[in-house]
């Protein structure tokens, strides 16, 4: 048996609740924990999946990006198939035979009861239960040695490589530094983070756009976190525009980055100019609980907490000719 399977059940979800679907269930900040767990955990052992197949429920499909991400991966090629859902045994050996012979490592991201009664089905070897009597537990991933051929699998036909509950797991992400491995707070790639200077050349000269943060508390540039698969600039436009309702060009050099503190280590944010072609209108602007602000340099760096961010502001208006005040 040279192909494989990894069944993992979604995270641990929020309670149903009278006015949102159980399809769109979120996940509880327990259930991202346990995917990024198992994420990091699959990257070590360097298993992660070529392929992932998750259910459409947002529990389910969250869990399987942010599996991916924690392992170094991207999760644009999520496959989504609408038979995870709610599904019979019979129902998922259709989805698996989708995958006749190839490729080698296939993930499915879904639901009880449907994973375990595939569990039983696939392989005879006995397992702990867990205190509810349930194998499946939320977070919990089976790693099955498979046949080659998926178009009929018959009963016991693969074996348990691995069974990893989500709390044997660390606690902590492993973070290499040029003095060793640490364990930090949240997976590797959330420390490295991208940010742009949303900017315009107007009749009154250059001007760049601030945004309130998310708790309305102060003013910012969009931000974020470096998105696995991604390049730094695409994922910089990505932040600015869901963050700021804003599209443009962002520049291919860096011209400036400073680190701030955050999930118990250091973050450092790269820093991309981007002249802005267009604004998106609020109903498409997916946080347009901010506000907007175009300014001119001097009074742009008044609103910025960051001192660092605000030389970077200004040496780049000075590199326009713009005067810095």
């Amino acid at each position: 048996m040279t192909r494989e399977l990894l069944i993992l059940r979604h995270g641990k979800a929020k309670d149903p609740e009278y006015n949102i679907a159980d399809r769109d269930r979120p996940l509880r900040t327990k259930g991202k924990r346990q995917a990024q767990r198992m994420g990091a955990w699959l990257q070590e052992h360097d298993l992660l999946p070529d392929v992932t197949i998750s259910s459409p429920a947002e529990r389910a499909h969250v869990t399987a990006q942010k599996m991916l991400k924690a392992g170094g991966r991207h999760a644009h090629d999520i496959a989504v198939d609408d038979r995870i859902y709610n599904a019979s045994v019979a129902a998922l050996l259709d989805v698996l035979a989708t995958y006749p012979t190839a490729p080698n490592r296939v993930m499915i991201v879904g639901h009880n009861p449907g994973l375990e009664g595939l569990v039983h089905h696939l392989a005879s070897l006995s397992l702990p239960g867990t205190d509810d009597g349930r194998l499946l537990k939320t977070g919990t991933l089976v790693h099955l040695a498979m046949p080659d051929d998926w178009r009929k699998l018959s009963g016991d036909c693969a074996k348990i490589v691995h069974y990893i509950r989500p709390e044997t797991l660390p606690d902590g992400f492993p973070y290499q530094t040029p003095n060793g491995l640490e364990w930090r707070d949240r997976p590797a790639y959330y420390y490295t983070q991208s940010a742009v200077i949303p900017y315009r050349q107007t009749e009154r000269g250059l001007e760049i756009l601030v945004i309130t943060s998310s708790s309305k508390s102060h003013w910012v540039v969009p931000k974020g976190i470096h998105e696995p698969g991604l390049s730094a600039q695409d994922s910089a436009a990505q932040e600015a525009q869901e963050e700021a309702g804003v599209l443009g060009r962002v520049h291919a050099a860096a011209i400036g980055s400073y680190t701030y503190e955050k999930w118990g280590a250091t973050c450092r944010v790269n820093v991309y100019p981007m002249e802005v072609t267009g604004e998106l209108a609020p109903e498409l602007w997916e946080e347009s609980h901010r506000q907007r602000r175009w300014c001119a340099p001097d009074e742009a760096v008044l609103h910025i907490k960051e001192d660092a961010l605000k030389a970077i502001i200004l040496d780049f208006a000075a590199s326009r000719g713009e005067g810095n005040s």
